[in-house]
């Protein structure tokens, strides 16, 4: 079940396209943003959900943030997962007994899905109990882990650890609430989304060093660049990226702002893509006027 949420949470960030460019980065710069208001102090950290050990120790910039911090805010807190939800994660995820990936999916594309399988060294068996959302997901994982990322070296769960009896921790979102965003497109969109993962796989593998070090030098613009995709410009997705990404990132700002409000400190930690753009989260607190920078 971990290797399926990490799933779910690297597409999440690095495979949304339609992001925008915006926020830029310098080199000596951190993916970490300060946020300022006249009753609080917010640190917006990009997270990378799979990562690689090379990255640590962090900047000290980063880690001196945390320590000067209140309360540690995560998209999900994907180290609290009760077995019931999970089981919940499964349903949404699987097809139940019976159905199968092949009874939706055209001979072309599942003749695709074979390939890379066999290339990944997956057996098609089990992929056959996924729905393809859930599939683009897992092909998304595996092929960052085959570029040497991994889950336990994440981002967000690395701050998870460091809090953990130490500092509150807060959610954006919940896991469900991610699960729920993708599990209910239609299966019309779960294909097209299935395909555009199939298609640009093979250089998402190539382009991992890429983006490693766009975070490492808080190149917010570079980020942005290799996050966007080509299917961005299919009008078949508009309501997907506008559920996925912007309506998100405008939920998550209105959050940031009532934690402004409080007094304390807070170090929220959100998909790095969540932050770049001209409407990301950190262009979006700059609109409204808060004093924001790049550390």
């Amino acid at each position: 079940m971990k290797r399926s949420i990490a799933a779910l949470s690297i597409f999440l960030i690095f495979t949304l396209p339609g992001v925008s460019r915006g926020a830029s980065g310098k080199e000596g710069k951190s993916f970490i943003w300060k946020v300022r208001s006249a009753t609080g102090t917010a640190y917006l950290l990009g997270s990378v959900h799979l990562m690689k050990k090379s990255i640590y120790p962090l900047n000290r910039e980063i880690e001196n943030a945390f320590r000067m911090s209140d309360v540690l805010v995560v998209e999900a807190n994907i180290e609290n997962i009760s077995l019931a939800e999970a089981g919940e994660i499964a349903e949404k995820s699987l097809y139940p007994p019976g159905d199968s990936l092949r009874d939706h999916l055209s001979d072309k594309t599942y003749d695709m899905v074979k390939g890379e399988a066999a290339r990944m060294g997956l057996p098609v068996e089990i992929l056959d109990t996924q729905r393809p959302w859930f599939l683009a997901m897992t092909f998304t994982s595996f092929e960052m882990m085959r570029s040497g990322f991994g889950p336990r070296y994440g981002i967000d769960r690395h701050f998870l650890s460091e809090a953990k009896g130490r500092k509150k921790i807060v959610e954006l979102e919940s896991l469900d609430y991610q699960v729920n965003l993708l599990s209910h497109l239609s299966e019309s969109e779960q294909k097209l989304l299935l395909m555009y993962t199939l298609k640009d796989l093979r250089r998402l593998g190539a382009e991992t060093d890429k983006m490693l070090h766009a975070w490492k030098t808080g190149d917010g613009e570079e980020m942005a660049s290799l996050l966007s995709e080509d299917t961005g410009k299919d009008k078949k997705l508009s309501s997907f990226y506008e559920d996925l990404l912007y309506g998100r990132n405008r939920n998550m700002a209105a959050k940031i702002e009532r934690f402004l409000r409080t007094g304390k400190t807070w170090f929220v930690v959100v998909g790095a893509g969540h932050l770049v753009g001209k409407k990301g989260i950190v262009e979006i607190l700059k609109e409204k006027g808060y004093r924001v920078k790049q550390l």
